[in-house]
């Protein structure tokens, strides 16, 4: 949803999108987007706009805006195990974590992870024209 919108971006602003429409370019359906996009409000990563011509922008820049935050707005802290966590009120979750000998490589693993998240933003997530073209093609439904 938010690459959608960074699509959108136009220099200083986004033009806003209904939900609808992106539903319809990402095959998703209506309703999860609309539970994605009240914590993301919330987070001020979006801004709604009402009316007729209303509908979703992004609240910054795509380049100010990272992938963790998005992330984090969507998920909470993020930690491939719950004592990795980067809460602190969930950091005493696990009663093995003073005699654990994985906990360490757990730290390291969600460091890296939001290492990469930290340093991509929604602008390196935008594709460049000639792929976007290609996107547009009809393609074939494969049945899961």
């Amino acid at each position: 949803m938010l690459v959608q919108l960074a699509r959108r971006w136009a220099g200083d602003a986004t033009v806003p999108v209904s939900l609808a429409e992106v539903a319809a370019d990402e095959d998703l359906p209506r309703a999860y987007l609309e539970q994605l996009i009240i914590p993301l409000r919330e987070a001020g990563l979006v801004q709604s706009t009402r009316g007729a011509r209303g509908g979703y922008a992004l609240a910054r820049r795509p380049a100010d805006i990272t992938l963790a935050e998005a992330l984090r707005a969507l998920e909470g802290p993020l930690a491939p195990m719950i004592c990795a966590s980067e809460d602190p009120a969930e950091s005493h979750a696990c009663l093995r974590l003073g005699a654990c000998s994985v906990n360490g490589l757990w730290v390291r693993v969600r460091d890296a992870i939001n290492g990469v998240l930290d340093a991509t933003t929604l602008a390196d997530l935008i594709p460049p024209p000639n792929l976007l073209e290609l996107d547009a093609q009809p393609r074939e439904v494969v049945p899961v």
